[in-house]
C-alpha cells in the first residue's frame, strides 16, 4: 500500500503556531522534506520531533524528487515543508506534489498558517474577494501587463516584496493601479509585527528607502469615482524591453497585455521604435 504525502503548514515566525495535528504528523512520518533543513530542524527541535529530514528546493534537481516519490509508493508516510506558511504559495515542492498524484499517491494537506492570510486578516482592508500574485515580476512593462487585467475588478490583492524593493513596487502600484487603500504587512507573528495602513502615495514614500524584515502588501479594491491612474510613456516601456534583449514579438505581446492596445497595433509600434 502506497504512503500518504502530508503537505504541512508550518509558522511563518511564532513557533507556537505550529498546530496540534502538523505536530504529531511530523513525529509520524518517515521522513520530512524541507526546504531548508536547518530551518526546519528549528522547528521540530522546538517540539521535541526526532524525524529525519531531506532537502527539497528550488534547486532540487529530478533525482531527488523521483527518490521521494519512490519512497511514498513503497509505503512511507512523508512530510512536505516549507521554511514558512504553506507550501507550494512561492515556495518549493509543486513538482513533487505533481508527480506523487501522477503515481495515484494520496495527498494529504494540513492547514495552518500563512502569510497571505495573516496579512489580509490585519490589513483592515476588503478581503472577502482576493487575488494572490505572488512575487511581481521585475521589469514595470511585465508588472503592467499582469496587473491591467485587474485593474476595475472589485477585489483586494496580495503581494510578496523583498524589503529593499518594496518602495520602488508601491510606486509602480500607484501608477497602474491609482491611489489605493493599502497596507504594508511586515514580520508578520514576529516581534516587531507592524501594519502600516495607508494609500499607496503615502507607503510609497514612506519606504523608497526600503523596509525592515519580510513583507507582505494588500492592495484594497478600487475607489468607487476615483481617476484614472496616471498617463504611461508607452515607446518607454518598448525601448528598455528591446534594450533587455527581447524578441519584437515577445516586447509587442507584453506591451499589448500592459497598455491595452490590439497585438497589431503593439507589434507596428515595436518595429517603429526598433528601426529607429
Amino acid at each position: 500500500m502506497a504512503g500518504r504525502l502530508y503537505v504541512i503548514a508550518t509558522p511563518i515566525g511564532h513557533l507556537e503556531d505550529l498546530g496540534h495535528r502538523a505536530a504529531r504528523v511530523l513525529g509520524e512520518v518517515k521522513v520530512v522534506a524541507c526546504e531548508d533543513t536547518r530551518t526546519s530542524r528549528v522547528l521540530l527541535d522546538r517540539y521535541g520531533i526526532t524525524t529525519p529530514t531531506v532537502a527539497l528546493h528550488a534547486h532540487s534537481d529530478a533525482g531527488a524528487i523521483a527518490a521521494l516519490v519512490e519512497r511514498l509508493a513503497a509505503g512511507d508516510d512523508i512530510g512536505l515543508v516549507s521554511d514558512a506558511g504553506t507550501p507550494l504559495l512561492s515556495d518549493p515542492g509543486a513538482p513533487l506534489v505533481a508527480q506523487a498524484i501522477e503515481r495515484g499517491i494520496e495527498i494529504v494537506p494540513i492547514p495552518g498558517p500563512s502569510a497571505v492570510l495573516a496579512a489580509l486578516a490585519g490589513a483592515g482592508l476588503p478581503a472577502d474577494r482576493f487575488v494572490f500574485l505572488g512575487f511581481l515580476p521585475r521589469d514595470e512593462p511585465e508588472q503592467r501587463e499582469l496587473l491591467a487585467p485587474l485593474r476595475a475588478l472589485p477585489l483586494a490583492i496580495v503581494i510578496y516584496e523583498s524589503p529593499h524593493r518594496v518602495g520602488e513596487t508601491l510606486a509602480m502600484l500607484g501608477r497602474v493601479l491609482g491611489d489605493r487603500s493599502a497596507c504594508l504587512a511586515r514580520e508578520l507573528t514576529k516581534k516587531f509585527e507592524t501594519f502600516d495602513r495607508a494609500p499607496l502615495s503615502q507607503l510609497a514614500e514612506r519606504y523608497a528607502e526600503g523596509a525592515r524584515g519580510e513583507v507582505v502588501l494588500v492592495i484594497g479594491p478600487p475607489i468607487a469615482g476615483a481617476k484614472d491612474e496616471a498617463p504611461v510613456d508607452v515607446d518607454a516601456d518598448v525601448r528598455r524591453l528591446l534594450a533587455s534583449g527581447a524578441a519584437a514579438s515577445e516586447v509587442a505581446r507584453v506591451i499589448a497585455g500592459a497598455h491595452g492596445l490590439s497585438k497589431k497595433e503593439a507589434y507596428k509600434r515595436v518595429l517603429a521604435l526598433k528601426s529607429e
